[in-house]
């Protein structure tokens, strides 16, 4: 599946390069205007990051969250700063699909595991950022700035009795570069983990990128920049996704 991001900041789409809120571009489209083309375009899912719930829970971007669902036919799953049970389930009751958890299942993995107890794992995505160092894959947490000492490996291991499903995993060496994915990272992963659907991000840049990512097992690809930059658009990708 072909999952188009959007990234927003006072309402506004951005993009961040490798995370970083001094690296930003912003765009002209409203989130609407977007998402109104990338639907109309045949995705099935988009994937919403609110950047100022992001770096404090309190903006949460609440109405704009809204108004993108109600006014959105397909599913939108949504992350920035889910930090307590309050934002999960805030966001679920804004009509969000499934809600994205990145730095709190590292650091409270009981906690989250609790969450996709109440709330079932179909709703849960954990967002597992890492770092491949020496073979091992670090997950970074607080904005990418720090090493949890964990691997990708170790925490699912923790999470897979609890049923989960959904794991967004980013090799943060390729966010924001459009030179591709890491192919043989997903590929082992999904290999290890076939109850899992994985969704690949960052560094899709054209349509020969979406197509290595074909034989390696994941769910779904999410692609952001490139969308809003013309590199390629949500009918093609689709296309070459689809195309045997």
């Amino acid at each position: 599946m072909i999952i188009p991001a959007i990234d927003l900041i006072n309402g506004k789409v951005v993009r961040l390069f490798q995370g970083d809120y001094d690296q930003k571009t912003e765009y002209t489209w409203s989130p609407q205007e977007r998402y109104d083309l990338y639907v109309s375009e045949g995705a099935k899912q988009l994937h919403l990051v609110d950047l100022d719930g992001a770096k404090d829970t309190s903006r949460r971007q609440l109405d704009v969250i809204r108004s993108l669902i109600e006014n959105t036919p397909v599913p939108v799953q949504i992350g920035g700063g889910i930090r307590t049970e309050d934002d999960v389930r805030e966001l679920l009751s804004a009509g969000a699909n499934r809600v994205v958890i990145g730095s709190t299942a590292v650091k409270s993995p009981d906690t989250v595991a609790g969450w996709m107890d109440r709330y079932d794992p179909e709703h849960i995505v954990l967002a597992l950022d890492i770092n491949v160092i020496n073979g091992r894959k670090l997950i970074a947490v607080s904005g990418w700035q720090k090493d949890s000492g964990v691997t990708i490996e170790e925490l699912i291991e923790k999470y897979r009795k609890y049923g989960l499903r959904h794991v967004l995993c980013t090799d943060i060496s390729k966010d924001g570069t459009l030179r591709g994915s890491n192919e043989e990272l997903y590929r082992e992963l999904a290999s290890s983990y076939p109850e899992i659907s994985f969704q690949a991000s960052g560094g899709i840049g054209s349509l020969a990128d979406v197509e290595a990512l074909k034989d390696t097992g994941v769910g779904g690809v999410i692609i952001g920049r490139s969308l809003l930059e013309g590199k390629l658009t949500v009918k093609e990708a689709i296309e070459c996704w689809q195309k045997e």
